[in-house]
């Protein structure tokens, strides 16, 4: 399986106290990752019709990054869902190719017209588990 990969660059706003990319800010990429991976892989009308939400991320940072430097998320499902949630995959890996930070998190599928949580049926997990494309 090909993970879905993005590129991010740390600019000032991302950095804390510390000189580094602040946590929230790789929290931040992580969700911009997987919506963009949702986007990139669903049908339209599985778009259209469902959101997803976080019920958990569980991050283990490895490393950091400073202001101008960047990094390469990738993601990907490795397992079939569990009624309404999918467990995703993320590295971030720095220009020597170190996985910086690594997670694994839980989303839940919603059903955008009742607002209930919604079973994520085969036909929509099929692209998620298979091979999947990679942008930048």
């Amino acid at each position: 399986m090909t993970p879905f990969a993005q590129s991010f660059t740390a600019i000032p706003a991302d950095i804390d106290e510390l000189g580094h990319v602040n946590n929230a800010v790789w929290v931040r990429w992580i969700q911009d990752m997987a919506t963009s991976h949702w986007q990139a892989v669903a049908a339209p009308e599985h778009i259209a019709a469902y959101i997803w939400v976080v019920t958990r991320h569980e991050i283990d940072y490895r490393g950091n990054i400073a202001a101008g430097e960047s990094v390469t998320g990738r993601t990907w499902i490795e397992s079939s869902p569990k009624g309404a949630q999918f467990d995703r995959r993320v590295d971030f890996v720095d220009a020597a190719g170190k996985v910086i930070v690594r997670a694994n998190t839980t989303w839940a599928m919603i059903d955008r017209e009742s607002g209930r949580l919604a079973r994520v049926r085969p036909e929509i997990a099929a692209p998620f588990i298979g091979d999947q494309a990679s942008s930048s």
